[in-house]
């Protein structure tokens, strides 16, 4: 289940998406807009800042924006930065793999198999779903 920090984090990213190349969006905005509160998404713009997401200026005209395109910016890109790896089990993860404590042998495990073409399901879809999709939802 994503968490909510990661759900903010979508709302954000989309409400920014929709504002891209139109200037710079404050945070009491974006909180507004999206009903979140401030001092959440100040924490979570500041994460996706560290991420090379979004970037800001300060000053009375300042705010937030996207520092790629919204087609560029993706579901599982805003999943793994605050939820971790897509994957369900760590031996299966592309980006976050650590071998199983409980397996004997990845070869054959009965599970890592079927867990993996999950994944790949999984990945797909979320990298499908860019900020753009989510734009054109509404």
């Amino acid at each position: 289940m994503m968490s909510k920090r990661c759900k903010y984090a979508l709302k954000a990213m989309v409400r920014l998406a929709r504002n891209y190349n139109q200037g710079f969006l404050p945070t009491s905005i974006i909180a507004q807009d999206e009903n979140i509160p401030k001092k959440f998404l100040e924490q979570i713009l500041l994460e996706l800042k560290r991420a090379k997401l979004v970037n800001s200026k300060q000053g009375k005209i300042g705010g937030y924006y996207l520092l790629k395109s919204p087609d560029e910016v993706s579901l599982a890109d805003i999943y793994r930065i605050f939820d971790g790896p897509i994957a369900l089990t760590p031996c299966v993860s592309l980006n976050f793999y650590e071998p199983c404590d409980d397996c004997v042998d990845e070869a054959i495990c009965y599970l890592r198999k079927e867990l993996i073409i999950v994944r790949e399901k999984t990945r797909k879809s979320m990298m499908e779903a860019t900020l753009t999709k989510f734009i054109n939802e509404k």
